[in-house]
């Protein structure tokens, strides 16, 4: 296709890849053979200038003409997006997250510090070790937290570390500036992005638990989740392990119960 330029969420410009498309559809889980078939419907389209938001979007509605849920494991990024405005869902999503790698989590916990109080996004333990847990929720792409942010979190570390508090960690669902990790790193913060650190990255990490967003699914509008979320239902396995919830936001037909709770038992089945 020769050196056709295409615009990134962060406002870069890249060449386009179509390695980097194929790869992307792989994630998904879904089959090579239908991987190869949306990389060849998608590639001749593809002109300068046009955004990977764009790109995403062709290759969207055609995964869901082949499967809802692995077109839903597709948008996984998007549907992390999606939970906010407030940030909380967020936390609670992270809880779980570490809840699945054999932390014991608590959110929203006061501490007293060695000044002043502070309130804990996440406050996990495992083998004895205590860990201050930072959630920096962005919901539009193309936003970094920069330096400013693992400042202010060492400088809350180091107020509440008298109270057997090991370590700081950072989660972020975007990114993180060059600056931020280098101070990060060399502050001892464990810092986690949507794709970092290598192999053990947010997304990565979503991947291997199965605990996927409920603004995942397809099979919700998106008045639906807004009001799953605002009553603290964040996940599908919630959905699939209590159906009963989408009764209390209005969901009653039958078929569609079944409709998204099939997708919702094949997505975390991936």
């Amino acid at each position: 296709m020769g050196n056709i330029k295409i615009i990134k969420a962060f406002g870069e410009a890249d060449v386009f890849s179509e390695e980097k498309l194929r790869r992307s559809l792989q994630r998904s889980g879904i089959a090579n053979n239908i991987v190869d078939e949306v990389v060849h419907e998608i590639t001749p389209h593809i002109k300068e200038g046009m955004t990977t938001k764009e790109i995403y979007k062709q290759a969207f509605d055609l995964l869901k003409q082949y499967s809802k849920p692995h077109a839903a494991r597709y948008r996984l990024k998007q549907a992390i997006n999606a939970l906010g405005p407030s940030g909380f869902p967020f936390e609670f999503f992270i809880a779980e997250l570490l809840k699945y790698e054999g932390y014991i989590t608590k959110t929203g916990v006061i501490v007293q510090g060695h000044c002043v109080k502070h309130e804990i996004d996440v406050v996990a333990e495992k083998n004895d070790q205590h860990f201050m847990i930072e959630c920096k929720f962005h919901n539009g792409q193309g936003i970094h937290s920069d330096v400013k942010i693992p400042l202010y979190i060492q400088s809350r570390f180091q107020d509440v570390a008298a109270n057997r508090f090991q370590q700081a960690w950072l989660i972020t669902n975007t990114r993180f500036t060059e600056d931020a990790v280098t101070y990060g790193s060399c502050m001892g913060i464990n810092l986690v992005s949507w794709s970092y650190p290598a192999k053990y990255s947010l997304r990565e990490r979503i991947d291997t638990s199965g605990l996927y967003p409920l603004t995942c699914l397809i099979s919700l509008t998106s008045h639906e989740k807004s009001l799953l979320l605002n009553k603290g239902i964040v996940l599908c396995k919630q959905l699939c392990e209590q159906p009963q919830l989408l009764a209390t936001v209005g969901i009653r037909n039958e078929q569609r119960i079944k409709n998204i709770l099939s997708e919702g038992r094949q997505l975390c089945m991936q």
